[in-house]
């Protein structure tokens, strides 16, 4: 934990600016706004191809599903799962987190609550999509229900909703029906994020335990968690390879280049997590966190990946 006054001078800056209400605006943990912006865009270029995005279409739709699933719904996710954490040491994206405010649970509420009247404002589709997430974010953190310590039933929220949800939240948001193709591509998102999800508790291991919540990686253990994200990651691959069969991908010209794409997405998840089976007996906490940001790295180039691939020849 750093005081406002021992703060790097970015924090001291905020709380010259906000004051005490700069650890409200620390819990939404701006730091993970971009991956999720990105996630969520991904959608957005999905349904409109990069040609349609370079001239606009659908912008002002999507800028606004943009702000209320980024801002509104997963920053107010984050600060209600640090409200009812309480958390000590450093949590995603927001190293040596400031004490709980008090009313950030409500504060948090408040947020989701405003974000989904911001839905109100975008087709029918988008609406549901935030409801579900709405939903899912309260039943994750928020006792009784605070799935997100059951192992096994956290895992299914987190795939579904970061997985495949936010993606999807970006293309109904520019009111286009869902293309065959492009269904596929967003269910692979999914097991993808079961590979990611695990990555993300190694480094709490005992401090998961001293609370008593069961995580998914506590219950199936280091190495047993790495092999599963290895496994998933092969099913979302297989998805995005009949994604492209679906799509009528050729194998030759724009479709060799767009399975070679691809497969170097495939590659470069491969790289961060198989050294990682292979060393995790030897590493210690923060070189798991470490792991985490890099296999979140290989996630953002795989988004990537996925955007050349479904929109540079559209």
């Amino acid at each position: 934990m750093v005081t406002a006054t021992a703060a790097p001078p970015h924090r001291r800056l905020g709380y010259r600016l906000l004051g005490p209400a700069f650890d409200y605006l620390l819990h939404l943990r701006p730091a993970e706004w971009p991956i999720m912006a990105a996630h969520t865009a991904l959608g957005y270029l999905l349904a409109v191809g990069l040609d349609g995005a370079r001239h606009g279409e659908a912008l002002g739709p999507a800028l606004l599903g943009l702000v209320a699933w980024v801002l509104c719904l997963n920053g107010g996710t984050l600060a209600i799962n640090s409200a009812f954490d309480r958390d000590e040491g450093d949590i995603g994206y927001l190293k040596a987190p400031p004490p709980v405010p008090r009313h950030l649970a409500a504060f948090a509420l408040l947020l989701m609550a405003a974000g989904q009247l911001l839905a109100f404002r975008l087709p029918p589709a988008y609406r549901w999509a935030y409801l579900a997430c709405f939903l899912l974010s309260v039943v994750y953190s928020v006792p009784p229900f605070r799935f997100k310590a059951v192992a096994g039933v956290d895992w299914v929220i987190n795939m579904v909703g970061f997985g495949t949800l936010t993606p999807y939240a970006g293309y109904a948001a520019t009111g286009r029906p869902l293309e065959p193709a492009h269904l596929w591509v967003l269910l692979a998102f999914c097991p993808l994020f079961a590979a990611l999800y695990p990555l993300t508790q190694l480094y709490q291991f005992e401090e998961d335990r001293r609370r008593g919540d069961r995580t998914l990686a506590l219950i199936l253990g280091m190495r047993p968690s790495l092999l599963v994200a290895v496994g998933a990651v092969g099913v979302a691959f297989g998805l995005f390879v009949v994604g492209g069969v679906v799509a009528g991908w050729g194998g030759a010209g724009g479709g060799l280049l767009r399975w070679g794409g691809t497969g170097s997405g495939a590659r470069g998840v491969g790289w961060v997590l198989l050294p990682w089976l292979r060393n995790h007996p030897r590493m210690t906490p923060d070189q798991h966190q470490r792991g985490m940001y890099k296999a979140l790295k290989a996630w953002a180039v795989t988004d990537v990946v996925v955007i050349l691939a479904w929109g540079i020849y559209t």
